[in-house]
């Protein structure tokens, strides 16, 4: 009695197939998984979720985020530079410690610099009254460290005189916990560096 055998080419030929197959079915599931973790990836570039008090998930736009951190971001440097260039020679000291809270040691630094040029000794001496008028800030918020320019607007008062100086500061910012009250935004000032200096003449208060 004969063992009918299958001819040996057409079983490799069925092998063959069965690997090709195979392999085209991975690739194929390769592809479809980077396409699908693209889409998530891009998807998650403009939208985040939160839960809801009632367990909800609700998508919660990154753009929104981005707004909130430039709103966050200038109220920040704006409550640093409150603190740090509207002072006279009665406030100064806690003023001061305020804001040492809101930066580096870029800013102890500055601190130390102004000290050592007796800044805080003319204000004690001839009772100078340093008031900031307006604060303009620029934030780019794309990556951190965010990095920002101010133009902080200030005048000197001398009794009878009155000074407006315009200065023009800039740095980077970066997250930080937040910790109520001292840094109610979660952020902190670095490489803080006061570019320049100029005095305004015939300046006109806008808020006059």
């Amino acid at each position: 009695m004969k063992i009918p055998y299958k001819n040996i080419f057409d079983v490799l030929r069925t092998n063959r197939f069965i690997v090709l197959a195979t392999v085209g079915c991975s690739a194929l599931v390769c592809v479809v998984s980077i396409l699908m973790t693209l889409k998530i990836h891009r998807e998650s570039q403009t939208n985040a979720f939160v839960v809801s008090d009632k367990g909800d998930v609700v998508p919660l736009k990154l753009v929104n985020q981005r707004e909130n951190m430039e709103v966050e971001a200038l109220a920040h440097l704006e409550l640093f530079c409150r603190f740090f260039y509207n002072i006279d020679a009665n406030n100064y000291k806690k003023q001061i410690e305020k804001a040492l809270w809101l930066g580096n040691n870029s800013i102890v630094d500055l601190f130390h610099q102004k000290q050592a040029e007796g800044v805080y000794n003319r204000l004690l001496q001839y009772s100078l009254v340093q008031n900031v008028i307006s604060i303009q800030s620029h934030v780019e918020i794309e990556s951190e460290p965010y990095q920002f320019k101010t133009i902080t607007t200030f005048q000197i008062n001398r009794g009878t005189i009155t000074d407006t100086y315009e200065l023009i500061s800039s740095g980077n910012l970066i997250h930080v916990n937040r910790n109520f009250p001292h840094n109610p935004h979660g952020l902190l000032i670095t490489d803080y560096f006061e570019n320049t200096l100029r005095k305004l003449e015939d300046y006109e208060n806008p808020e006059k």
